[in-house]
């Protein structure tokens, strides 16, 4: 492993004691909250930014939900979420918010199988069958049918998924929706859904540690917690019929099938992506922020138009996430300088 790959264990510790304090002489300090499946870079960024520019971040990873109540409760300067809002979230807010993506990321099917070596192969009915507790046993005949070589045993399966509102759940629930009509006419998609079975974890790393200690189990994470925690992932059949490893590259390919219609639509949700390398099950993640300003809103652009110069993208790599496309850079530079008091520079 990288030496600069941050233990989770190190990032719940830094963002449960806030993951800066205010140094001394320091004019403002940033609050923000929400999204836990980018918080390793997150953190990262932040203690950068106080390093090299004197402004601290207090960042509460509590999920995506929990991001936009605080928002909405005008808590914070910027609310954190893998799940773009929808038209009434936005009106709740009472005045518009920007939509920033600031890295890509790939949500991966990790699982607890002695013996099964990572990169076990599963295929979007088998994904949705597993989640709608229709396949029970990691040898069942659909599994074996697709892993020729690899000896399943008759552990029964145990599915994770989250407990609290969630943007990893969002991705995860459009990437079955959109891959099995039979989810999409039951639990469909969101933050927070029905789950016909399995066992609930709080927060990407309270799946990852579920997943780690049930043998058996299978859970959905973001590939940085999977990959700290030692744990193997699968590899799953896009739409082109290829079966993909979760990887930067493949997060990638994905989202530069999606940049024309990003164009249009920031909101474009990038699962199931076409392309023999497009990882299927990946997203943008996103910050929001008041247009007309609250609190430290135009701190906050500085901060993030900061976070999208080339240097900082490039330090996304190392942590398992997807720079942005340079396209949506603009975009995002052109969101931010739309904030009441926006304090933004151009990326060189």
């Amino acid at each position: 492993m990288k030496s600069n790959v941050i233990t989770i264990r190190a990032i719940a510790a830094a963002l449960l004691l806030t993951l800066a304090l205010v140094p001394q002489g320091a004019q403002a300090q940033i609050k923000g909250a929400g999204a836990t499946f980018p918080a390793p870079i997150y953190s990262k960024w932040f203690a950068k930014f106080q390093q090299t520019n004197g402004t601290a971040v207090d960042y509460q990873a509590i999920g995506s939900g929990g991001g936009y109540n605080a928002l909405k409760n005008k808590t914070v300067d910027f609310a954190a979420s893998d799940a773009p809002l929808s038209p009434s979230e936005e009106a709740q807010l009472g005045q518009p918010v920007v939509h920033i993506p600031t890295v890509g990321g790939a949500v991966v099917l990790t699982y607890n199988l002695p013996g099964v070596p990572s990169g076990l192969k599963l295929t979007g009915d088998i994904i949705a069958g597993i989640y709608l507790g229709k396949i029970r046993s990691w040898n069942d005949a659909a599994l074996k049918a697709i892993n020729p070589g690899v000896t399943l045993p008759a552990t029964p399966m145990q599915p994770m998924h989250r407990s609290d509102s969630s943007g990893t759940t969002y991705i995860f629930t459009h990437y079955l929706k959109s891959v099995s009509g039979e989810w999409a006419a039951g639990s469909g998609a969101g933050k927070s859904v029905s789950w016909p079975v399995g066992l609930a974890g709080s927060h990407n790393d309270g799946v990852a540690a579920l997943v780690k200690r049930t043998p058996g189990g299978i859970g959905y994470v973001e590939l940085a917690y999977a990959v700290q925690n030692h744990l193997a992932y699968a590899s799953v059949r896009n739409k082109a019929g290829s079966f993909v490893v979760p990887s930067v590259e493949s997060t990638e390919a994905a989202i530069n099938q999606y940049v024309a219609e990003l164009r249009r639509n920031i909101k474009t949700p990038t699962v199931n992506a076409p392309g023999a390398g497009s990882y299927p099950i990946c997203s943008l993640t996103y910050i929001l922020i008041y247009k007309n300003g609250v609190g430290q809103s135009g701190l906050a652009t500085k901060l993030w138009s900061w976070a999208l110069q080339p240097a900082q993208q490039a330090e996304a790599r190392s942590l398992y996430y997807a720079p942005l496309p340079s396209a949506l850079v603009q975009i995002n530079l052109a969101s931010l300088k739309s904030v009441r008091g926006a304090q933004v520079s151009s990326a060189h």
